[in-house]
């Protein structure tokens, strides 16, 4: 099952006002905005958690998940329902969340890493702990439909998380580095495209900005506007990747962020990769560029596409809610802090 359907066929299915009228066990707790809380970096010899939130997955893709962690000097810890299956979801909505919980309480598991994306994320939102994971802070790290868990515990239990490979990506040394650096050494890092990459930065709006990065996949972000599982957006940098949708819906839903008051807030913007977003057979199609700049170049704040981030081997790993500056000319992500803590445990 391709994550292509997966987001865009069950995110048009399921409206997110379904979730919101399940009574939210833990998120009707105090969700004012807290004081940020950085997780312990990640050790050679560390156990990972590894779950899986949203999709199903293929059982003959778990050992290569393990031999790619592994390779990191991890030792892998699999949550109870990873292989489970209901319909196209890795399980009932209260495993799938028993899954979450269970690792961010487990003494023995010092991160936790997802096994793929899809969709069924927002559906166990109102089923998580954030209070735990306020109280024992791990890394979460993920994309794609994993963009609903990173943004609702930053929100909800002001945790740092992290946007990058789930387990089926590609761990190239290009990815791996990335993890290394930010997870491991708790490096406070630049990051910009190499120039020996096809993966140019085209700027829409030069200038440099601050904020706090926050973002993800377009469409899941979407989905969860209206709720109370996003974060603020004032003066801070998003981000956000794509793929397999056609430009006119790229214009609905960067729309849909612009009459909410998304855009109008923010004081700089970065549109990662649209992977598989060309027109299909629609000569009267506009470009995606011309699309980015309709909405973008009016706002007046750094702005670019291009950066390595998205559905694509070669990613970076971006911390959700660490303070950077960002360069639209150069396409630069400087980190301005460490997105972790450096306490031996």
């Amino acid at each position: 099952m391709s994550s292509i359907f997966n987001r865009r066929q069950f995110l048009q299915t399921f409206a997110l006002s379904a979730v919101a009228t399940q009574l939210p066990q833990f998120a009707q707790a105090n969700v004012s905005p807290k004081t940020l809380l950085k997780p312990p970096r990640l050790q050679v010899g560390d156990t990972v958690g590894l779950i899986n939130p949203a999709s199903y997955l293929q059982p003959q893709d778990l050992e290569e998940i393990r031999q790619n962690l592994t390779a990191l000097g991890l030792k892998v810890k699999l949550g109870k329902h990873v292989l489970d299956r209901y319909g196209y979801l890795a399980g009932t909505d209260a495993n799938r969340a028993a899954d979450v919980n269970a690792m961010f309480a487990d003494d023995s598991v010092q991160a936790i890493f997802t096994a793929r994306g899809g969709w069924g994320c927002n559906r166990i939102l109102p089923l998580v702990n954030y209070e735990l994971m306020r109280s024992h802070p791990k890394i979460l790290m993920g994309f794609s439909d994993i963009t609903s868990l990173l943004l609702a515990i930053y929100t909800h239990s002001g945790v740092v998380t992290f946007h990058g490979p789930v387990g089926t990506s590609s761990w190239n040394p290009f990815t791996v580095e990335y993890v290394k650096r930010i997870l491991f050494n708790g490096e406070a890092i630049a990051m910009q495209n190499p120039t020996i990459t096809n993966t140019l930065v085209k700027t829409i709006t030069p200038g440099k900005a601050r904020g706090k990065l926050i973002g993800g996949n377009l469409s899941v972000l979407t989905a969860m506007l209206g709720s109370s599982y996003l974060p603020s957006w004032k003066n801070n940098i998003l981000f956000i990747e794509e793929i397999g949708e056609e430009v006119y819906r790229i214009d609905r839903m960067l729309t849909q962020l612009k009459i909410a008051g998304i855009l109008n807030q923010i004081s700089g913007f970065i549109f990662g990769q649209c992977t598989n977003c060309e027109p299909k057979g629609n000569d009267d199609s506009l470009t995606l560029m011309q699309v980015l700049n309709d909405h973008l170049q009016p706002l007046g704040i750094p702005a670019w596409h291009g950066s390595m981030i998205g559905h694509i081997r070669d990613k970076f790993t971006l911390p959700v809610g660490i303070s950077v500056e960002i360069d639209a000319t150069a396409g630069t992500i400087q980190m301005l802090e460490s997105a972790v803590t450096s306490s031996i445990r």
